[in-house]
């Protein structure tokens, strides 16, 4: 008979700001109960407060790990996104969030954590290692990451140009990603306001790419971000 032995989880003696921050986190199901509510309360407020229209949601992989890239307008992006993500898969996405932002308090850091379910990425210092806990997310099976290549809200309404964070994230890899627009995200919550305006929103979701043909170099890094930043403004035209 096999002898029965404790384990505790890692982060036990951590206190309730670093679990917060801490990824990957620990199950537990009063968390998911409470993201679940979350996640049916969000659905309504944005399909009435802001009237959202989610155009080629079929667009979406069925199955498998996939990246989703998206323009960075408001906040609000990252709550679309998640909205137009199928209930059932909400515990396994996880967009990801400037961590010297999102993750710089405790309120902050448990709305980012339990409700949105956001990924700390370190901008600034650790942007290497940020990466690869993004690829060991992606490598298990089923999860979806969302990311913001711009790396900051824009301030006029352009579009910022597309960092080499996911070029080296997917390149030569069979991963799919993606490109999406949203429109209305800064007329409704525009960058330095404090609440969302009740404006219109609109989500388009393009055909997934995979970039497995292209060698692992900065060539064809350069080559990704240029092609999901042209495919992202291509479907922000069809909005006009």
């Amino acid at each position: 008979m096999k002898e029965w032995e404790y384990r505790p989880p890692p982060d036990i003696d951590a206190t309730l700001l670093e679990s917060l921050r801490g990824f990957p986190r620990q199950p537990h199901m009063l968390i998911y109960a409470l993201r679940s509510l979350a996640a049916l309360l969000l659905r309504a407020w944005m399909k009435i407060y802001h009237r959202l229209e989610v155009v080629g949601r079929e667009n979406l992989p069925q199955s498998g790990s996939f990246t989703i890239v998206c323009n960075h307008t408001s906040h609000l992006d990252t709550l679309a996104l998640l909205t137009a993500i199928p209930l059932n898969k909400i515990h396994r996405t996880f967009p990801a969030a400037a961590a010297d932002y999102f993750f710089s308090s405790l309120p902050r850091s448990a709305a980012s954590a339990i409700v949105v379910n956001a990924l700390p990425f370190d901008r600034k210092v650790k942007g290497a290692e940020s990466l690869a806990v993004c690829s060991q997310l992606l490598a298990n099976d089923g999860n979806i990451l969302i990311i913001f290549p711009e790396g900051t809200r824009t301030t006029t309404g352009a579009m910022g140009r597309f960092r080499s964070g996911i070029g080296r994230l997917v390149v030569g890899t069979g991963l799919p990603v993606v490109p999406c627009h949203l429109a209305g995200g800064m007329q409704a919550w525009p960058k330095g306001s404090k609440l969302p305006r009740p404006g219109k929103l609109r989500l388009r979701i393009g055909v997934p790419q995979t970039f497995d043909h292209l060698k692992k170099d900065g060539k064809s890094v350069q080559a990704v971000c240029r092609e999901l930043e042209g495919r992202v403004a291509e479907l922000g035209k069809t909005h006009k």
